[in-house]
C-alpha cells in the first residue's frame, strides 16, 4: 500500500495575524508555523493504515510507504521533517515562488503535476489524503481539484478509514443521523477531518531520524496553470472589545442579577 498525504504550512492556530503595509502579504515576522490540523490528522491516519497493513502482512513491508508532500517555500521543510519524525517514509517539497498568487486553482495544478511526476518515477499511490480544508484559507477546494485533475474519486469530511482486502478503502463521514459509508476502489483520494484520530508526538528517535530525511525537491510549480482568482488586498478585521460590568456588591447585587437573568430568559 502506498499513501500520499498533502499538507500545508500554516500560522499556528490562535496566533495574531498581522498584514504588511501594502496589504498584499501576511506579516510573518513574529509568527510561528505548524502543519494544518486536519492534515496533521491525515498524516497520522496514513501511518496507522500502514501499521495495520504491515501487521496483517509482515512479509510485504517493502510494499508499504507513506509520502508527505507540501507546496511552499524552503522553510516548509520544517513541516516535512516533523512528518518524517512521526512515521512518514518519504517527504517531498514542491517549491513555490512567493511572487505568485497561490489560489486553490494554481495550488491544485502544481500539486497534481507533482503527483504525476512522483507516480511516473515510483508507481501509483493507492490513496491520496488531504485535510478537509486548510486552517488559514479554508477554501475546501484543493483536494477536490487535485482528485479531479488526476481522474480519481474523492470524498471529503472523512472521520474513519479502513483498507479492504482487495486494495480498496472504506471511508466514513459523520452526519447528524450517524455515518455515511463510502466504498472506493484504489486509486482514490479522501479529505480527512480533524478528530479522526489523536496525532502522536514524535519520539526522540523519530526526531533524530527526521534530521537525516532526504527531502525530494520538485519544481512542478513552474508548470502550474495560472489561477482564476487574484489577490486585491488583505484586510485584518477590527478586534472585538469586551467589557465587564459590575452589578453590585454583596446582597445589594441580587436585584440586578435577577433582572439580568430575566432579561436573558433564564427565569
Amino acid at each position: 500500500m502506498r499513501i500520499l498525504v498533502c499538507v500545508k504550512r500554516v500560522p499556528s492556530p490562535g496566533s495574531r495575524i498581522n498584514v504588511t503595509g501594502d496589504g498584499q502579504q501576511v506579516d510573518t515576522a513574529y509568527l510561528g508555523f505548524t502543519t494544518s490540523p486536519h492534515e496533521e490528522c491525515a498524516v497520522e491516519e496514513a501511518v496507522q493504515l500502514i501499521e495495520r497493513a504491515t501487521a496483517s502482512h509482515p512479509d510485504s513491508n517493502d510494499d508499504h510507504a507513506v509520502m508527505v508532500l507540501t507546496l511552499g517555500p524552503d522553510v516548509a521543510a520544517e513541516q516535512l521533517r516533523y512528518a518524517a519524525s512521526v512515521g512518514a517514509t518519504g517527504v517531498a517539497l514542491v517549491e513555490a515562488s512567493g511572487g505568485l498568487d497561490w489560489d486553490p486553482q494554481r495550488t491544485a495544478s502544481a500539486i497534481a503535476n507533482a503527483v504525476q511526476r512522483l507516480e511516473a518515477d515510483e508507481g501509483v499511490f493507492d490513496l491520496i489524503l488531504f485535510g478537509n480544508e486548510s486552517a488559514d484559507g479554508g477554501n475546501f477546494q484543493v483536494g477536490i481539484r487535485v482528485a479531479h485533475a488526476l481522474g480519481r474519486p474523492i470524498v471529503n469530511g472523512i472521520k474513519g478509514i479502513e483498507s479492504r482486502p482487495d486494495g480498496g478503502f472504506v471511508a466514513r463521514r459523520q452526519t447528524d443521523a450517524g455515518y455515511e459509508v463510502y466504498e472506493l476502489d484504489a486509486p482514490c483520494a479522501l479529505g480527512v477531518k480533524e478528530g479522526i484520530n489523536l496525532p502522536r508526538y514524535p519520539t526522540m528517535k523519530g526526531r533524530l531520524a527526521s534530521r537525516k530525511a532526504q527531502i525530494e525537491t520538485l519544481d512542478s510549480a513552474r508548470e502550474a496553470a495560472a489561477g482564476g482568482q487574484a489577490r486585491v488586498r488583505l484586510h485584518r478585521p477590527p478586534e472585538r472589545a469586551s467589557t465587564t460590568v459590575v452589578l453590585g456588591d454583596s446582597a445589594a447585587a441580587a436585584p440586578a442579577v435577577v433582572d439580568l437573568l430575566d432579561e436573558l430568559g433564564v427565569l
